[in-house]
């Protein structure tokens, strides 16, 4: 059974944001055969610690701060597939999306030790695929929010298989629910994603 972790940056219960990643799972579903073990956090319910740059490597745990957030980082380690969405603010990712992503910084813990030969240790046994969905106003730029998560993607080794966004143009929460466009994108970064999935 193929399990999804969405994690859902939007402070906005119902915005666009989560329709398009309620979207995007609908595409995975259309191509699986079989039942989805579906997880959707909303980061804004979680008390999450900033990253404290500990200088120490927390194995065999994932991180040393153990609050709200923790057990999420481990779903995401045993997860198959990751949608990640956030809505744009100031050109980039939301404060809790940030929030998460540097707590998981030591999903590449430092090699302090110079025991591998590389900076970093490789410590993640499984290779995830996942897809960015990213919400804005008309004026922001996407470009920024993307970066971090496509960097994040990287770090935590996830295949990225693509991005959706959608720019409002108005102030009416979850507009993207009116765009027949954006939610056939939605679908189909779904199919691509699970495809990706079950190539592999």
């Amino acid at each position: 059974m193929p399990s999804i972790l969405i994690i859902n940056a939007s402070p906005v219960t119902g915005g666009s944001t989560e329709i398009l990643l309620n979207r995007t799972v609908e595409g995975i579903k259309t191509c699986s055969s079989e039942p989805i073990s579906i997880n959707h956090i909303r980061l804004n319910d979680y008390t999450i610690t900033p990253c404290q740059a500990c200088g120490e490597s927390p194995e065999p745990d994932y991180c040393l701060i153990k609050d709200d957030i923790y057990p999420v980082i481990e779903t995401l380690v045993e997860c198959d597939i990751v949608l990640f969405g956030s809505p744009v603010y100031f050109d980039t990712v939301s404060a809790q999306a940030k929030l998460f992503i540097d707590r998981c910084n030591c999903l590449q813990p430092a090699d302090f030790d110079g025991i591998t030969g590389r900076r970093f240790k490789r410590i993640l046994k499984k290779k995830r695929y996942g897809g960015i969905v990213l919400s804005s106003g008309m004026r922001q730029k996407t470009e920024g929010a993307r970066t971090v998560i496509a960097g994040f993607f990287k770090w935590v080794d996830i295949v990225n298989c693509g991005m959706v966004s959608f720019k409002s143009t108005g102030w009416e929460r979850g507009e993207a629910e009116k765009d027949d466009a954006v939610l056939r994108k939605a679908l189909t970064l779904g199919q691509s994603i699970f495809e990706s999935y079950n190539d592999s």
